[in-house]
């Protein structure tokens, strides 16, 4: 494990970075080694964590929590590429302003980009393509471990890995032309065709999108195991694939399911786009099943 000094310097290096993109204040989480949520501060002020940074990241430590900050931003739009390999990383490399090491083999590209989309859903989408583009994780937080703390994780016990700094590129701000220029960016998602007509009679699908009902998912959804009640996460899976055949990209559906899931809502949007991500695989795999589904709401 490295020096105290050493582990700050890294900390306050990574802060440096983001500022030079323009970001002014973090939230801050602490986890045990469970990845249970320990406390949580919003919205601290960089300069407030640059003189505490010393104290309560070695408290961390000495604790086994992990010490994860997730920047604000308004302009540029930063965007977080995690679970690189090395060849991936070395394709994003060029356009990261930051790229960090969490664990062995294991790298995060932080990419800040000038015309980012000014609408919420338009940035989200952006994002999107480019984690898919960069073959990242398509659902990362945004949060990640500070540089200098320690990853504690049960899988790497005992030998936990240090989060470090690697290439560094302070200011370095991109565009989407720039972006798409290097292949990065995975176009939009196309609407998916209807159903095919069995015997060449309408199978009940919509003329227009539209979404499944939530409420018939969840009503016809098993019983949890060992509980007197819907396996909300089966009806979560069902309503997202069913949205997905019937036209809406996993991003789309993956917001509206943070509407109408209450296992979502509690679970945030990491969950919701997972959910949708692998609905979204499953109606790859098998595009339309025989039994039928849920009626438009």
């Amino acid at each position: 494990m490295q020096e105290p000094d050493t582990s700050t310097r890294q900390a306050l290096a990574m802060f440096a970075v983001f500022s030079s993109v323009g970001v002014r204040s973090y939230d801050v989480t602490f986890t045990d080694i469970e990845g249970e949520k320990i406390r949580y501060q919003v919205n601290r002020p960089v300069e407030k964590l640059w003189h505490t940074i010393d104290k309560a990241l070695h408290a961390a430590i000495e604790a086994k929590e992990n010490y994860i900050i997730r920047p604000r931003f308004t302009e540029p739009q930063i965007i977080q590429l995690d679970d690189l390999d090395g060849t991936k990383a070395d394709r994003v490399a060029p356009h990261a302003f930051m790229m960090l090491y969490t664990s062995p083999g294991n790298c995060q590209a932080w990419i800040a980009v000038s015309d980012g989309p000014k609408d919420e859903a338009a940035a989200k989408d952006l994002a999107r393509r480019l984690r898919k583009g960069a073959g990242a994780d398509l659902t990362a937080s945004g949060a990640t471990r500070i540089s200098g703390s320690v990853n504690f994780k049960g899988k790497y016990a005992p030998e936990f890995p240090l989060v470090t700094l690697g290439q560094v590129k302070a200011g370095h701000i991109t565009t989407i032309a720039e972006l798409d220029a290097a292949g990065i960016v995975a176009p939009k998602d196309e609407p998916r065709q209807p159903r095919p007509a069995a015997n060449g009679v309408s199978a009940g699908r919509p003329t227009r999108k539209k979404w499944p009902s939530y409420k018939f998912c969840l009503d016809n959804a098993p019983l949890a195991h060992g509980e007197n009640k819907p396996d909300t996460s089966r009806a979560d899976f069902t309503w997202c694939r069913t949205a997905i055949e019937w036209g809406w990209s996993t991003e789309a559906t993956a917001s509206r399911l943070l509407e109408l899931s209450a296992k979502a809502k509690e679970n945030g949007e990491r969950y919701a786009i997972l959910t949708a991500t692998r609905a979204a695989e499953s109606v790859e795999r098998q595009p339309y099943r025989s039994k039928s589904t849920p009626r438009p709401s």
